[in-house]
């Protein structure tokens, strides 16, 4: 049992990289961490309006409710998939497709590139 233990401790120890899972907190500026405020708190309406309790979004969404309450404060750390499931529980799955729909500055860069 001693020398299969020790195989595995060393072949753990010699492939870490494959165990290490690695995350970069991403940073935003303060002007901008308002509108992820904004956008919880809107989500945090939404799920009052409908009545329904942290516990029973988050058991939908399959997140934690600490998760829930990340999300509601509009936590940056928070994954994209986590937001996007508690928006389809609410019904609102579709507002996603409105992010960046309306690119105006890139529609006007597309616009001067045709021009020359």
């Amino acid at each position: 049992m001693y020398v299969i233990s020790n195989i595995i401790d060393t072949f753990v120890h010699n492939n870490e990289h494959f165990f290490k899972m690695t995350t970069k907190k991403q940073t935003v500026f303060p002007k901008y961490d308002k509108v992820l405020g904004q956008m919880g708190e809107n989500i945090k309406m939404a799920r009052k309006r409908r009545k329904l309790t942290m516990v029973q979004v988050a058991e939908r969404a399959d997140i934690a409710r600490s998760t829930l309450h990340l999300i509601e404060l509009g936590n940056s750390s928070v994954a994209m998939g986590a937001y996007f499931n508690v928006l389809r529980v609410l019904g609102l799955q579709d507002d996603f497709l409105k992010l960046a729909a309306d690119d105006k500055l890139g529609r006007k860069l597309q616009d001067l590139e045709l021009l020359k």
